[in-house]
């Protein structure tokens, strides 16, 4: 794998990490004042792992 494609797998992993721990701990998110729903976070996270895995395949081929 190439150093570029493993850093993106690990931040994409981490960022997906840190969505769930958010939509599993209730942490609150405000943005400029408007408060971000948590399912909001559960959809990230799946989007977001989903774009890992499929990058980590796609630089195993």
């Amino acid at each position: 794998m190439k150093p570029f494609t493993t850093v993106a797998v690990a931040l994409f992993a981490l960022i997906a990490l840190l969505q769930l721990a958010r939509f599993v701990l209730g942490w609150e998110v405000i943005v400029n004042g408007i408060v971000i729903p948590i399912w909001v976070s559960g959809i990230a996270s799946v989007f977001v792992a989903a774009l890992a895995v499929m990058l980590w395949r796609e630089a195993r081929t």
